[in-house]
């Protein structure tokens, strides 16, 4: 840990969650990341940041796995207590704020779901409290449109995002502060800064990390373990880039049959039978989504844009390939290239190649794409001109 000035910290590391949303088979802290769990690497950020008391708050049951995140993490030389959180997140804060030390007087409280924290964000949440501030928390400036959106899921009006910020943990308080205020409280809060606000103290920002994002559903999990593998066996740094370019592949299939115009490769074929889907059935777009996907370690197509996304019904290539390039581009890659290949008896290609391929290098942020095509000599479902499939393969490298 890196020493602390005169003031005495702790850090309260809730891991109490249950992590419905995540569907990881335990509680959220526990589920694995790599060869370890959630915890361990949470606990591994806050043990490479400011000296502290550390307090972890579990669920009933867990008390005994935290110890062992505590002894893999590297916190043999850290005091650290395991507490039994309670019914809600203040709860939880409570429970962890009962068993600090008497002379502790800031207090930083960590979503042990942020994981993959940089120490340097504890360094500065820690700061600012010590210079005075009663709370402080680290945020991202949120790049999103924002909409309004009413329950009928129609758009009624846009939000100024220049106000907006998204908000991470760790949050830092004077520990009368926060004690007085979630003590206090008489409503559920979704974040310990809003606790502490609601009581009339005035809440500062630092800067967050983008690395600080929360692991709540499965693509948020897919992320953190190709975050956390490409060197998890060359470095003890978990937020290091990766050293060397990965290689996916990624195939798909549509029958025709679809409704409206065909949309292969990126482009709209008039007078050719539509591709039956969820979204426009561009074989050629979803086999590179695949590649790259496989090759990031993120998962598959089905994990972003399965039918339960409503945003990507009827989609065409540009919106699949646009969000898969952020995916990538969060976990720290992009596209070095990609090649594909079109098995089908129609469309015919040869007029409309060079077009494809710059209309997807345009949606892949101008990597190189090749596109070939073939048939099967009137073999399998290809060759009785039944649907379309696709192959790619594609090159990720290192940001």
């Amino acid at each position: 840990m890196i020493p602390t000035p005169a003031s005495r910290l702790a850090v309260v590391v809730v891991a109490a969650g249950s992590g419905t949303r995540l569907n990881g088979g335990a509680p959220k802290a526990f589920v694995p990341l790599g060869e370890h769990s959630i915890l361990h690497h949470a606990l591994r950020g806050v043990f490479a940041g400011p000296s502290a008391q550390v307090v972890i708050v579990v669920p009933a049951g867990y008390e005994n796995a935290a110890r062992a995140a505590v002894a893999t993490a590297g916190g043999h030389d850290v005091t650290v207590s395991v507490v039994t959180g309670g019914a809600s997140r203040q709860g939880s804060v409570a429970a962890g704020l009962a068993a600090l030390d008497d002379g502790v007087d800031i207090v930083l409280v960590h979503d042990a779901a942020r994981a993959l924290t940089p120490p340097v964000v504890f360094e500065r949440v820690f700061d600012a409290v010590a210079a005075g501030a009663a709370a402080a928390i680290p945020t991202v400036p949120v790049v999103d449109t924002i909409k309004r959106v009413d329950v009928a899921g129609h758009v009624v009006g846009g939000v100024d995002r220049s106000e907006l910020a998204a908000a991470q943990t760790p949050q830092g308080f004077r520990r009368s502060v926060l004690a007085a205020a979630v003590a206090a409280a008489t409503a559920d809060h979704t974040d310990d800064a809003s606790v502490v606000a609601s009581a009339g103290h005035t809440v500062v920002t630092v800067e967050g990390d983008a690395l600080s994002f929360k692991i709540t559903t499965a693509p948020d999990l897919e992320r953190a373990r190709a975050l956390v593998a490409p060197h998890a066996a060359a470095t003890d740094d978990p937020t290091a880039p990766p050293a060397l370019p990965r290689v996916g592949l990624g195939t798909d299939v549509h029958a025709f049959g679809g409704e409206g115009a065909l949309w292969l490769a990126g482009l709209e074929w008039p007078g050719e039978t539509a591709l039956s889907g969820h979204s426009d059935g561009d074989a050629v777009a979803h086999a590179i989504v695949d590649a790259l996907l496989s090759a990031a370690g993120l998962g598959d197509i089905g994990t972003h844009f399965g039918t339960d996304r409503p945003q990507f019904a009827g989609a065409h290539a540009d919106a699949f390939l646009n969000h898969t390039v952020a995916l990538l581009r969060d976990a720290g890659w992009r596209v070095g290239n990609v090649a594909v290949q079109v098995q089908a008896n129609r469309p015919r290609f040869a007029a409309r190649r060079v077009e494809a391929e710059q209309v997807l290098s345009t949606a892949l942020s101008g990597a190189p794409v090749a596109v070939s095509a073939t048939t099967t000599d009137g073999l399998g479902f290809t060759g009785r001109s039944e649907g379309v499939a696709a192959f790619a393969t594609a090159l990720i490298v290192p940001l």
